[in-house]
């Protein structure tokens, strides 16, 4: 009977462990400064929410008071888990602050994608398929790039890891985006496209800030190890969490939900707050 109980404690105390693992919120706040910039702004980043309609995050998003908001992807999974809801919740995020999407690879597997396209565009996001948005935020110029890069399929995994998949050529998009005045930013679900595509990589373009999201911070984040696995990526995952190079910069959130895998280890849910100022 100890046994049992000792047993049932445990495994109440796992319970309790794993469902903090994945109902604390992170913000990571960054600070950052341009000469684009003439006023400051304040950007909130959200990634991978995977059909959960979090209202911890969108409280925290609410207390931010961003001037705009990003979404990079997997907004809603590829089942269309809780899609009314998730609707809903993308109504209240847009009375918040304008909000900007671009797809993952979640929203890319559905064969009614045109349609859920138009749900988005209903409830009020600013849908981006390969579409550059110019916008005034606070007397900034600021040019958004959303890229639809779909790398969807489960095949198309298969075919990364080989070293056999045919990239999207995103120059055309990068090559617009170039020649807008202010400051730029791309907003790209895969972080791993910003350096590791050796002739397509984002990084060779004249941008200020990418924006991305898919890995979920490696799932699992290990110490002395790091994070663990992300799709595309493989084992330990270098594009999974925090901020790489200065100009461009990519910033890179581990996201709020989950898909297939149900838990997150030491990799709480991330909301990316962005601050930029000018540079003086």
């Amino acid at each position: 009977m100890i046994k049992v109980i000792i047993v049932l404690i445990i495994l109440l105390l796992a319970g309790v462990f794993l469902y903090l693992q994945n109902n604390i919120i992170d913000v990571t706040k960054y600070r950052l400064k341009s000469e684009n910039i003439i006023n400051r702004i304040n950007i909130i980043h959200l990634s991978d929410l995977h059909s959960k309609p979090f209202e911890k995050a969108l409280k925290k998003t609410e207390e931010a008071e961003p001037d705009i908001i990003f979404i990079t992807g997997d907004y809603i999974n590829d089942k269309k888990k809780s899609k009314t809801k998730m609707l809903e919740y993308a109504k209240k995020l847009c009375d918040i602050a304008p909000v900007y999407y671009v797809t993952g690879n979640h929203e890319r597997r559905l064969e009614d994608f045109d349609e859920l396209m138009f749900d988005f565009k209903e409830a009020g996001f600013n849908v981006l398929l390969n579409e550059i948005s110019e916008i005034n935020v606070k007397g900034n110029n600021i040019a958004v790039l959303g890229l639809d890069e779909n790398q969807a399929d489960f095949e198309d995994y298969k075919a990364r890891r080989n070293g056999t998949f045919e990239y999207p050529d995103m120059k055309p998009y990068f090559e617009k985006l170039e020649k807008k005045e202010g400051y730029k930013i791309v907003l790209s679900h895969y972080p791993e496209n910003f350096e590791k595509l050796s002739e397509m990589n984002y990084s060779q373009y004249d941008f200020d800030l990418q924006l991305s999201g898919h890995a979920h911070g490696g799932q699992f984040i290990l110490p002395f190890f790091g994070p663990v696995f992300s799709p595309g990526q493989g084992i330990h995952p270098k594009y999974a969490r925090g901020s790489f190079g200065e100009r461009p910069m990519l910033i890179v959130s581990r996201g709020i939900g989950n898909s297939e895998f149900p838990f997150r280890l030491f990799n709480h849910p991330e909301i990316i707050s962005i601050s930029i100022s000018k540079k003086i």
